[in-house]
């Protein structure tokens, strides 16, 4: 009998609960700063914890989803996405806000590591090369709408309404995967034991090829939450605009990551994996240099602010899926593993890089965009790295 494949629209939703989640609550956080008579580093805990429980939540769910199954950890973890998302929306403290978050991001773990890895069991990695941009995409149009939503919805009914959202989007994706998601597993891990789970991780980090992949995805997450980190802020103090504002002009950004992530899709036909990556790292980098130019050279504006990273995003939107997919499937260990592992380093770097958003503002906002420059550089070196290393383990014929 023919093994159930999970169809690709379920995946997108899967894949987007998460991003939406994070991204809507980014331009009430000034507002609810005021509202619960916190500091700018405080309510920044809410976005930094968030990715770190991210971070920690991929390494677990990978492990668990190699052992026990795609499905089960999928429909846990949107319950327990269900439960934060209503505990922040009912909050009346930072510290219930801060539970409800890490809730939220622990649930939505799940999701982000399994939805990539469930296309990688069903269509292996030549088939799921053109099918990991609509992933991305998916992700792209979360984080696209998400900031315009919460932005509205906290002027118009405050920041907690910005949470009910993520009740109703976590609910729709739990009752469709409940009802639609089948198993994908091939073959199960044997164990949960430490030993077992110890020569899984060593079999992920012996691989060279997969760390330089990993490094290069994540120096361009790190790019991106260094503007999202720092971007609200001026948008309020700088730039005198309102959390609606900073919506509108966040969606060049986003659009930008889905254009991206669809020509990726595309260019799959004509360039090779690693061609792709390149292309998008280099044109980051061009919008790297071009932010930090404008920050040193003219006054800051919308434009001069938004633009210059809506091409660093289109770049990361060209590199990121195949960047993802040459890290899974180069690794020598279980793909639910290196998938987690993969999740776990960049959320974890973006979570310390978020939380230093405050301090480096706090000497000049250019220390935030040259660390944006130095991150689309980073990630063009360690993806060259890992471009040489998989030459020279495929002969030419």
């Amino acid at each position: 009998m023919k093994p159930a494949v999970p169809s690709l629209t379920l995946l997108t939703f899967i894949a987007m609960a998460s991003p939406l989640a994070l991204n809507a609550f980014v331009p009430a956080m000034p507002d609810a700063a005021v509202a619960l008579n916190t500091d700018i580093a405080t309510i920044q805990l809410t976005f930094t914890l968030y990715l770190f429980t991210l971070a920690v939540g991929q390494l677990l769910s990978g492990q668990l989803a190699d052992y026990y199954g795609r499905r089960p950890v999928i429909l846990t973890g949107f319950a327990l996405h269900l439960v934060g998302s209503l505990l922040a929306a009912l909050a009346g403290s930072i510290e219930a806000l801060i539970v409800g978050r890490v809730l939220q991001a622990l649930g939505g773990s799940a999701a982000m590591t399994l939805a990539r890895t469930i296309l990688l069991d069903t269509y292996g990695r030549s088939g799921a090369a053109s099918r990991m941009g609509y992933l991305v995409m998916a992700i792209a149009v979360a984080q696209a709408i998400a900031p315009t939503l919460g932005g509205f919805l906290n002027l118009w009914s405050g920041w907690n309404s910005i949470f009910y959202l993520s009740v109703f989007m976590g609910s729709l994706v739990f009752l469709l995967a409940l009802k639609f998601l089948p198993e994908t597993t091939a073959e199960k891990s044997t164990s949960l034991s430490f030993m077992a789970v110890f020569k899984r991780y060593s079999q992920v980090f012996s691989s060279g090829q997969y760390l330089g992949y990993v490094l290069s995805t994540t120096a361009l997450a790190a790019a991106f939450y260094l503007f999202v980190g720092s971007s609200p802020y001026l948008v309020a103090n700088q730039l005198e605009g309102n959390s609606a504002d900073f919506g509108v002009w966040f969606l060049s950004v986003s659009f930008s990551f889905i254009a991206g992530g669809y020509l990726s899709t595309h260019l799959a036909k004509f360039l090779s994996v690693d061609q792709t990556i390149l292309l998008g790292n280099s044109l980051a980098i061009l919008g790297a240099g071009l932010l930090l130019s404008f920050a040193l050279t003219a006054e800051l504006s919308f434009t001069r602010l938004f633009f210059p990273m809506a091409l660093i995003i289109f770049g990361r939107g060209l590199s990121q899926p195949n960047a993802q997919l040459a890290a899974i499937s180069s690794s020598s260990g279980a793909a639910g593993t290196a998938s987690g592992v993969m999740g776990f380093i960049q959320l974890f770097i973006g979570a310390l890089i978020a939380q230093s958003v405050p301090y480096l503002m706090s000497f000049n906002i250019n220390w935030v965009f040259g660390g944006i420059l130095l991150a689309t550089c980073l990630a063009f070196f360690t993806h060259f790295y890992s471009w040489k290393i998989n030459q020279q383990a495929t002969p030419n014929v």
